[in-house]
């Protein structure tokens, strides 16, 4: 036994290195998780559908319906090609490439704010590239997790205060471009990553509370010097007030509410008429405010069925944190984790009455190339961090 224990040994490792570990470089594609893939392209079929049905009948956007699918579509297919290129990419070269990264994604954010940029309904947040509008606000999520993940790695644990100050100053510097824009959507989606990345590198509750008492300072200073527009302040509060304007402020939200509301248990079918999406009574229905179509015409069933599956998607990258090999695989894992959670909470909150109404897209769902490619880019992520997990 021991000879044979000796001679397996010797033949595995020809070459200085075990023959498992040899192919599961050359295939890493072996150790794919394909119930990951799977529940992402389910979402993205189910945002096709709701897309296609928001538009049914009405121009959302400018944009008939059929116009509003084919151009999901072709997001979702440059989406997969994408995914293919992040998950065969070792993703432990990212950490290297962290500060590359975080350049050319504030070079991107200031582009925005030039000529350049392209402003609609009062909002500068989009480079037009021709056929597609670019939104890097989208792309510096990832490339936030990838560069702070980058950095507590190398701290193996032991974070200090000046570890916190400088993670909150990578944070800090698109926030303002982004403030600029104005997004305070994504400035929010920031501080949850900033948050999450800090609690799975190792921070101390010190230095949360710290990070807390600085936060409440910066919302009195903010507005009360006045940094905030009148109709910025309106939406964040808005939820607040048990008796809105439903001919103005209130308006977005009781629509919604009345939309989800009237989908009952099964809903109402989809391409009916469906009062609050067929006449468009909900404003941005095919972007921000998607799952009120969900509730209306699919009903209780329908957006269970979804909220269900974004559930397995959490799952599965929490599992795939807790499996990685490595700190920056795992704060990666995490962090992307923490994006999808937040967006959908928010999202979805907003529409109930229960989360301030903010221009953050329902990951997967709502329309837009920029938003669906980032969420490939951070499953392509995922995939590549599972993949390499023996190696």
């Amino acid at each position: 036994m021991a000879y044979e224990g000796f001679f397996g040994e010797a033949v595995d490792r020809i070459g200085g290195e075990p023959i498992s570990a040899r192919m599961a470089r050359k295939a890493p594609i072996r150790h794919l998780d394909p119930s990951l893939l799977l529940v992402t392209l389910l979402l993205s079929a189910y945002g096709a559908v709701m897309v296609n049905s928001t538009g049914a009948g009405n121009a959302a956007g400018g944009l008939e319906a059929s116009n509003l699918l084919k151009r999901q579509l072709a997001y979702l297919v440059a989406g997969v090609f994408v995914l293919l290129a992040v998950s065969f990419f070792d993703y432990r070269h990212l950490g290297g490439l962290s500060p590359l990264v975080y350049g050319a994604t504030l070079i991107s954010l200031i582009l925005v704010l030039s000529p350049l940029g392209d402003t609609q309904k009062g909002a500068t947040r989009w480079i037009n590239l021709g056929a597609f509008q670019a939104q890097p606000s989208e792309l510096a999520k990832v490339a936030v997790i990838i560069t702070i993940a980058a950095y507590l790695a190398q701290r193996k644990g032991e974070v200090r205060a000046r570890d916190v100050a400088l993670c909150l100053g990578l944070v800090a510097a698109p926030s303002i471009l982004i403030y600029l824009q104005p997004d305070l959507g994504t400035m929010m989606v920031f501080v949850a990553l900033l948050g999450a990345l800090l609690l799975v590198g190792g921070a101390r509750i010190r230095h949360f509370v710290t990070l807390g008492i600085l936060g409440l300072i910066a919302i009195v200073v903010v507005l009360q010097a006045g940094m905030l527009k009148d109709y910025q302040v309106q939406r964040l509060t808005s939820f607040l007030d048990p008796n809105p304007d439903v001919q103005s402020l209130g308006y977005n939200l009781t629509q919604s509410k009345i939309a989800i509301g009237s989908g009952g248990m099964r809903g109402k079918g989809l391409g009916g008429r469906n009062t609050q999406t067929s006449l468009d009574f909900v404003p941005e229905q095919h972007t921000d405010f998607i799952f009120t179509a969900v509730g209306e015409q699919l009903g209780f069933v329908g957006s269970a069925t979804l909220l269900g599956l974004f559930a397995f998607l959490i799952w599965r990258g929490l599992r795939i944190a807790v499996m990685s090999r490595d700190l920056f695989g795992a704060m990666l894992a995490a962090g992307i984790v923490a994006l999808w959670a937040f967006q959908l909470f928010v999202n979805v909150g907003m529409t109930m009455g229960i989360m301030p109404i903010t221009g953050i897209p329902l990951p997967f769902i709502s329309f837009g190339g920029s938003s669906l490619i980032t969420n490939y880019v951070a499953v392509g992520l995922l995939l590549n961090i599972h993949m390499r997990r023996f190696l």
